[in-house]
């Protein structure tokens, strides 16, 4: 697709309804002889049940795992006859899936989607072997600075919300899980009030239609779902340590962010970039690596979720110099909320991303993503044409503005996992 200036991308949606008033995104593609689907429902980790965390993700790691007369070996050998690229995943707020196949193969490949997701057996053997997969991956990250240092932050951020617990599950929750709470789990969430679906590729309306109401027209309208309420902000102003004996010290930082519909977001997100982003120039970047020397890496977000919104950040520094790195990080987050960003930076932060949106979308599979992104947040097609416009329009007060609002007389929560000296 070209770049936004050149040519709407909105135009190129199609917003279809099927027979069964299922709803997707198409943009219709045939300069590949290819399909890429993306879609989400919620539910996920926030709907794992007390004690019983990690259903969510050993769910979804079963449902490729045999379905319907195909036991596991089986229904792998029919996605490698047709050279189908199928997986499923789970985060907090929402089960995911995403499909590739080559066009002429679309029809074989949808019916091996809907049997995966209506009709996964879930049976013994496969059952045990994802549970020792994720009790194998728990008993890894529990050596894993960078694990620990997130769950902690979380933990204490989160308290008793659903995103407190982790999203893996616990040896014991995981060790306890039954198939009867996967089906559950299953009957609750796979329903069609909140699927989202997008399809980038060779492929009409009229055939998308008809296999999407073969997949999905079989769901309930409304799903069983508990309800998550919004999550207020733990801990801000505590410092916690996860004792690990690893040379260098994991520092997982943050506070309160902008949710993604606030008016305020698009100057936050630009914000970030100047303060944190991930590149050569943001301000953490210069001043603890290129002239302090004191980590590899270190980047800020604003990170978004149904239920929260932060602003967070890490890096990764020797024990002896935890404190100083840490001390570096909140004189930036300070100044940056005493001053704001300089007219130079953010000319350059507003190029940078708007000249590089059009990386997002240089591959069906990343189209997909991003337009199942956009409804899953709630946004029409028309913001693929408004993102850019928005961005250039942030103006010096609006961005000196949000710096304050994000920053001033905020205090970080931080975890760190290693053995920092002088905290």
């Amino acid at each position: 697709m070209s770049d936004v200036k050149t040519k709407s991308r909105a135009s190129t949606v199609q917003q279809i309804v099927t027979a069964s008033g299922i709803r997707a995104w198409l943009v219709e593609d045939y300069a590949v002889p290819l399909i890429a689907v993306e879609f989400c429902v919620d539910g996920g980790a926030a709907q794992d049940t007390a004690g019983k965390s990690g259903s969510a993700g050993m769910l979804a790691g079963l449902l490729d795992e045999g379905a319907g007369k195909f036991d596991s070996e089986g229904f792998h050998e029919q996605l490698d006859n047709y050279a189908i690229e199928m997986s499923f995943g789970a985060g907090y707020d929402y089960f995911s899936g995403r499909m590739r196949v080559l066009t002429k193969h679309f029809t074989p490949a949808f019916d091996l989607l809907k049997l995966a997701l209506n009709d996964a057996t879930l049976a013994e053997e496969p059952l045990e072997r994802v549970r020792a997969q994720m009790i194998a991956g728990i008993k890894r990250d529990a050596h894993d600075p960078h694990h620990l240092a997130n769950e902690a932050w979380r933990e204490l951020a989160y308290a008793d919300h659903a995103y407190s617990r982790a999203s893996d599950g616990t040896l014991d929750s995981v060790a306890a899980l039954q198939r009867g709470d996967l089906t559950q789990l299953r009957h609750n969430c796979f329903a069609r009030d909140s699927l989202h679906i997008a399809v980038v590729g060779a492929i009409s309306a009229a055939d998308l239609s008809r296999h999407l109401d073969d997949v999905f027209g079989a769901w309930p309208e409304k799903g069983s779902r508990s309800v998550v309420k919004d999550a207020g902000l733990n801990g801000l102003g505590l410092r916690k340590i996860v004792e690990v004996d690893v040379p260098q010290a994991t520092i997982q930082f943050g506070m309160a962010g902008i949710s993604r519909k606030d008016p305020d977001h698009v100057p936050g997100f630009v914000v970030n970039h100047i303060l944190g982003g991930g590149v050569f120039s943001a301000r953490l970047f210069r001043e603890v690596r290129e002239k302090r020397g004191l980590a590899y890496s270190v980047h800020t977000s604003l990170s978004t979720s149904k239920h929260s919104a932060l602003f967070i950040g890490s890096t990764s520094t020797k024990n002896e110099r935890a404190m100083e790195s840490l001390s570096v990080i909140e004189d930036e987050i300070a100044k940056m909320a005493a001053d704001g960003p300089t007219e130079e930076e953010l000319v350059s932060a507003k190029k940078y991303l708007t000249g590089s949106y059009a990386l997002r979308f240089d591959t069906s599979s990343k189209i997909a993503s991003q337009l199942n992104n956009l409804q899953s947040e709630g946004f029409e097609p028309g913001y693929l044409d408004q993102r850019n416009a928005m961005i250039d329009g942030v103006t010096m007060v609006e961005a000196k503005q949000v710096a304050k609002r994000l920053f001033e007389g905020k205090k970080l929560l931080v975890t760190m996992a290693g053995k920092p000296e002088g905290v």
